[in-house]
């Protein structure tokens, strides 16, 4: 008796502690997701503001890489949201898609000037963009309790085009950057070194592009697992009502 008092009395607490922290985590969440949608905004305006300006693709990514950059790798907190249980979303699962749209950005279409002209690169920015405007207005509003209907379906609908338009342009984008890796011999080391290490970075760019080969089939089934569980069991609901 004396123990099963004494594990109620810490399950209130934990209880107690959760609710006085979830008011914090939902706040820093809405802030976040408002902050984030508000980003990849900017970042379609400005898009569409050079294209219409300069009837061209070319020099697009130069001009918004900054603000590509920026807001892509604060994603990164979303890693740490897992982790620390503040969302209910596998770490493993959001450690994937985060690190791949950085490793793109950073050292892919970044690091090898020549191919940020290409115009898969074009393909995948406007993938990102539109699946991040989507994704978290989806998130913003699910925190204050008022969704619109067409923002959950675009969430849950939009990614069937999205996802492997946004997969092809980063493979092309790959794919075109590897001569220039290859010539180049950029981030690579060779032997002999005094840490007797070496690193081709033509053939880590291989490897990635076949990681997408098992990657890419398990991330799009778990979103198409989570579009049949949101909106055909509440399609179910609604006729049972």
């Amino acid at each position: 008796m004396a123990s099963s008092e004494e594990d109620g009395s810490a399950e209130d607490k934990e209880n107690n502690k959760k609710k006085t922290k979830r008011p914090f985590v939902t706040a820093w969440l809405t802030v976040y997701n408002i902050a984030m949608t508000a980003g990849w905004m900017v970042l379609a305006v400005a898009m569409i503001r050079f294209y219409i300006q300069k009837g061209t693709h070319k020099g697009l990514y130069k001009s918004i890489s900054r603000t590509l950059k920026f807001f892509q790798t604060f994603a990164l907190l979303e890693i740490f949201h897992c982790a620390f249980g503040m969302v209910r979303t596998s770490v493993i699962v959001t450690g994937v898609q985060v690190c791949s749209r950085i490793f793109m950005v950073w050292f892919v279409t970044h690091s090898i000037k020549q191919i940020q002209n290409e115009e898969s690169v074009v393909l995948f920015l406007v993938a990102w963009t539109v699946t991040e405007i989507t994704r978290y207005s989806f998130y913003t509003f699910s925190l204050l309790n008022h969704l619109p209907y067409f923002i959950k379906w675009a969430r849950y609908n939009l990614f069937i085009v999205l996802y492997p338009v946004g997969v092809a342009g980063e493979l092309l984008t790959i794919y075109a950057a590897l001569p220039y890796v290859r010539k180049s011999g950029m981030l690579s080391v060779r032997l002999p070194n005094k840490y007797n290490v070496s690193f081709d970075y033509y053939i880590c760019l291989i490897i990635v592009m076949l990681s997408y080969i098992p990657l890419f089939p398990q991330l799009f089934f778990h979103m198409l697992r989570q579009r049949r569980k949101v909106l055909h069991g509440e399609v179910m609901v609604e006729k049972e009502d």
